[in-house]
């Protein structure tokens, strides 16, 4: 059985992946699911790519190479038009640095910070004029090095004021005109299907097919 690494420490991102991974899988494929938490001395890989692919190859290969098994690792984010393409690889600290640090600043200020500066940058600015879209880039390695990267994609607009409380980060304020609601107001059974993650696993479980 293939052990398969998933190398993030964001607990929320580590929640869809591993229910999007579990649904996906035919019951023929023999894999076994770990997260990167049960390897406490890994070091941490900072994120320092200028683009989401260069982000999720880094970590992805980081980890394989560390652990010795076959790692997944993503890099994702929201991309709006009339901010020329902002906040792209800087998502997660728009409004500032996250840390897990006892005493740091916790990722679920983080998320309400980031998202009131994005609405206050698009004040002024109509709906339809407010296109944005979520991307996911997911890279798959082994001891050895890259293996493949897939792409994923959601179109959506940025709503003029937060709206749901499920999901994270900016799911409160990434709307979705054909059902007339954002991602936290969908909630993770909709959203699951649909989103930027769910598109790119669907292509990574075909690529993965030629490896096991």
């Amino acid at each position: 059985m293939l052990k398969l690494i998933i190398g993030t420490r964001n607990l929320k991102k580590r929640e869809e992946l591993v229910e999007l991974l579990s649904r996906e899988w035919p019951c023929h494929l023999p894999l076994k699911l770990q997260g990167i938490e049960d390897y406490p001395d890994l070091p941490e890989v900072e994120e320092d790519g200028e683009t989401f692919q260069e982000n999720a190859i880094k970590k992805a290969t980081a980890v394989a190479k560390l652990t010795g098994e076959w790692a997944v690792a993503e890099d994702s984010g929201l991309e709006v038009d009339a901010l020329g393409g902002a906040p792209g690889v800087r998502s997660a600290r728009y409004a500032g640095e996250v840390s897990p640090a006892p005493g740091g600043r916790p990722p679920e200020d983080a998320y309400k910070e980031n998202n009131l500066k994005l609405l206050k940058a698009l004040e002024g600015i109509p709906l339809e004029r407010r296109t944005a879209r979520f991307r996911c880039v997911i890279a798959l390695a082994n001891p050895e090095g890259l293996l493949f990267v897939v792409e994923g994609q959601c179109e959506g607009l940025i709503s003029q004021e937060a709206r749901g409380e499920q999901g994270f980060g900016y799911d409160p304020v990434f709307y979705l005109p054909g059902y007339g609601k954002t991602f936290a107001e969908l909630g993770p059974a909709v959203k699951n299907q649909i989103s930027h993650r769910a598109q790119a696993l669907k292509k990574f479980r075909e690529r993965l097919r030629e490896f096991i």
